[in-house]
């Protein structure tokens, strides 16, 4: 039987014109794919993160790889050149960047999830084009000096067995080219007839905050209505697709402005360790305030925040009230360390009542946070919430609205994502969370922020975990605004604003509008 390598290799002797040279040939195979590997590494750190680069690097592996193909002459090639890439890849670039980049977590869900949003991806559209051109290398190698050239003794089914596989993946690598270039958008809002509103805004545009280009979605029945910029929670997290199909009701009212904060989501390729601190993210909040007021013409705009949304935007509206109508918080953080240290003697508790030792010890061995190997302990309680947390139904037509959007775990299959963007979703989840989070550790607004010049509306789901629960009652009572309102939920949790929205379009419009804004 015909092996595989006897295909691909050459029959012919040494030809005395064209004699080969292994060690030469090896040596182009190397130094193709090795200078491909560097030039990724010092240019994409994190890999591909924006269409340009996925591209980029789908071309040149495909290039490295048929050089590879043509030099080698052997199907060991489809094998050399991406473990080479692999290799040089990861020697070259900075270290201990962020998990997706960082060492293998694989016992545990973040690391893996870490490893296939960051390597693996970046294999999926780097090394299948590389092998792609490393076979076809291979083949038309065979119409070199010393290659098979129409020897005969290939017959047409070893020839079928040989093309077959590659041109299987020439498809599934042009399917993957084709797919990144597919744009994001958002889908237009639309009156009782199915058709655009005339003078209404659905926009996904890019504004430069702090040097750094971050997206935002802008999304309203008309211009001239009042401006609700929304701050997401996490630090991580991209709610664009939420916002869009839970908020569309305000968007009667407001002109709801949603925004992927450095790092996050399509705001991913924004992500820099050096400034990713929560100074410059309040600054930013700021200079985007900024912008609305002046694109808007509005002296003020409304400010709401979700979870980490919270503590970003009572500071943003602690050091410029003058900026803000009033501010909504929903899931209302306060200290992020009591907290955690709440959820650690929770868990410990549930351990306990339950009998499971090796939660216990797993718990034990984080320590008492705050944590010092974030995200992966952090992770760990995540999956303890539901647990912890009283049962209870949030609305039905919540959950019907959130059914029929259809738009995938975390949003991922939303229109507002492009292929590389989804990917990068995940990415921010896990590395926007490891940079920023450890920075929060100190803040507690029961001490820091006792007063605050803007109206003040919070949201408050009484299923919350009580450990953030407590601490958001007990800074509430104590705080000091011009006005502040509380609204309790029986039947929400931590994400009040998006499971209660009806109740919120309510609130916003037949209380903290009158109450706030002014008669033009």
């Amino acid at each position: 039987m015909t092996t595989l390598k006897q295909i691909f290799t050459s029959k012919s002797g040494q030809d005395a014109a064209f004699p080969r040279n292994r060690i030469t040939e090896t040596a182009v195979a190397v130094s193709s794919v090795s200078l491909i590997a560097f030039l990724t590494a010092l240019t994409m750190p994190y890999g591909p993160i924006t269409t340009l680069q996925v591209w980029i690097v789908m071309v040149s592996c495909l290039a490295a790889g048929l050089i590879a193909g043509l030099a080698l002459r052997s199907p060991w090639a489809m094998l050399i050149a991406p473990l080479m890439y692999i290799l040089v890849f990861e020697l070259a670039r900075p270290t201990g960047l962020v998990p997706t980049t960082g060492a293998l977590r694989l016992n545990n869900s973040y690391g893996l999830l870490a490893l296939v949003v960051g390597r693996g991806f970046h294999g999926l559209v780097g090394l299948l084009p590389m092998v792609l051109g490393a076979g076809s290398g291979v083949i038309l190698s065979r119409y070199l000096p010393n290659g098979t050239g129409g020897d005969t003794a290939v017959s047409p089914l070893q020839t079928w067995l040989q093309i077959t596989p590659l041109v299987i993946l020439a498809v599934i690598v042009i399917g993957l080219a084709v797919w990144n270039g597919i744009p994001a958008s958002t889908p237009p809002i639309v009156g009782d007839d199915g058709q655009p509103i005339a003078g209404s805004i659905a926009e996904l545009t890019a504004v430069p905050l702090g040097g750094l280009n971050q997206t935002i979605l802008i999304r309203a029945h008309n211009a001239d209505l009042p401006v609700l910029l929304y701050l997401s929670g996490g630090p991580g997290q991209s709610d664009l697709p939420y916002s869009r199909v839970l908020f569309q009701n305000l968007t009667q009212d407001f002109v709801v402005v949603s925004w992927d904060q450095r790092g996050t989501g399509k705001s991913y390729p924004a992500l820099d360790p050096a400034t990713l601190t929560l100074d410059q993210a309040v600054t930013d909040t700021i200079e985007l305030t900024n912008y609305l007021r002046e694109r808007f013409g509005e002296e003020k705009i409304y400010l709401m925040g979700e979870s980490w949304g919270t503590t970003l935007g009572v500071l943003a509206v602690q050091q410029r009230p003058d900026l803000y109508h009033a501010f909504i918080g929903s899931g209302q953080m306060v200290s992020q360390r009591e907290t955690d240290r709440q959820l650690y003697r929770d868990v410990l508790d549930l351990a306990a009542r339950t009998g499971d030792t090796a939660l216990t010890e797993q718990m034990l061995a984080f320590g008492e946070p705050p944590y010092s190997d974030t995200p992966y302990p952090n992770a760990v309680v995540m999956g303890y919430y539901d647990a912890l947390g009283q049962p209870y139904m949030p609305p039905q037509e919540y959950i019907d609205l959130g059914t029929a959007a259809n738009i995938g775990p975390w949003g991922i299959l939303a229109s507002e994502y492009s292929l590389v963007e989804k990917v990068n979703v995940l990415r921010g989840l896990i590395d926007m969370f490891t940079l920023m989070y450890p920075q929060l550790q100190e803040i507690d607004f029961r001490q820091d922020v006792t007063k605050l010049d803007v109206p003040f509306y919070m949201l408050d789901g009484a299923a919350e975990l009580t450990a953030r629960r407590d601490l958001a009652l007990e800074w509430y009572n104590q705080l000091d605004a011009p006005i502040k309102r509380i609204y309790t939920f029986d039947n929400a949790g931590h994400s009040v604003a998006f499971e209660q929205f009806t109740a919120l379009r309510e609130i916003m419009t037949g209380t903290i509008l009158p109450e706030t804004y002014p008669t033009r």
